[in-house]
This record gives structure tokens, C-alpha cells and sequence, in this order.
């Protein structure tokens, strides 16, 4: 989400996004994973991350998301590669957070993906997880 700032493609999404988080429409959750894999992003999408964190809600991997994960990968409805992915997913899963928003089409906002996470979830007695692209969350007139 926060490269796509800077992202001539997803730059006027990601923007109006921000914008709307600043005017309180939004709360921002991260899983640890955002910051592990900003680390080696350019040091002005840390930077603009760096801005909206101390606000965002922070949280945990712990072993039911690592656990929740792994029945994602065991339920192949992601490759071994995309384990953060799953971990990611799993901890906005576990928090019941409204909706998780990213540009990762391939590994995230994809239909036949969604429905496999939600499928696991639904198996374990999870909530299903409304996963969608910021162009699906922000309303314009």
C-alpha cells in the first residue's frame, strides 16, 4: 500500500486513500510484516510510513496466526513462496479487522484467492475477511 504512493500506476488510489485516512475516515491496522518488508524499500516510502505509524494500530504474530497461515499453504490456496502473504493475511483474519487493503494482485487481491482464505477461515471458525484494492473502498461522486 504505502510504495503505491509512489507508484505512477497506483499513485491516484493510494493517494486518495492517504487522504482520507488524514481526515479520519479510516483507522490504520499493520501486521508486523508491513514493516519487515518496507525495510528495504526507498527511503521515502519508509519515510511516509514512518508518518502514518505512530497512529496506526500495531499487531501480533503470534502462534494461532502462524498456525492459521500454515492451513493456508497447506490448503495450497497460495505457494510456499507466499508465506508472509499468509501470515499477513492471518493476522487481519485473527484481529477481525473491517478490511484488508493491498495492491498484491497476484498473492492477495485476487478472487480465486480470496475465496481460499476465506474458505480455511470459514472451516476453522474464523470471520470471512473482506480483501479488496483501495479503487474498491473509496467512494467518489
Amino acid at each position: 500500500m504505502y510504495g503505491g504512493y509512489f507508484d505512477k500506476e497506483f499513485a491516484e488510489w493510494t493517494e486518495t486513500f492517504f487522504e482520507e485516512v488524514d481526515q479520519g475516515k479510516f483507522k490504520l491496522v499493520v501486521s508486523p510484516l508491513v514493516t519487515w518488508e518496507l525495510r528495504n524499500s526507498p527511503t521515502w516510502v519508509r519515510e511516509f510510513y514512518s508518518r502514518y505509524y505512530p497512529e496506526s494500530e500495531a499487531l501480533r504474530i503470534t502462534k494461532e496466526t502462524m498456525t492459521l497461515g500454515d492451513t493456508y499453504l497447506l490448503n495450497k490456496v497460495v505457494g510456499e513462496s507466499s508465506r508472509r502473504d499468509c501470515i499477513h493475511i492471518a493476522c487481519a483474519t485473527i484481529a477481525k479487522v473491517d478490511v484488508l487493503i493491498s495492491w498484491n494482485f497476484k498473492h492477495i487481491v485476487r478472487l480465486d484467492r480470496i475465496k481460499g482464505y476465506n474458505l480455511v477461515n470459514e472451516k476453522l471458525g474464523y470471520s470471512t475477511l473482506e480483501i479488496r484494492n483501495p479503487m474498491e473502498i473509496l467512494y467518489h461522486d
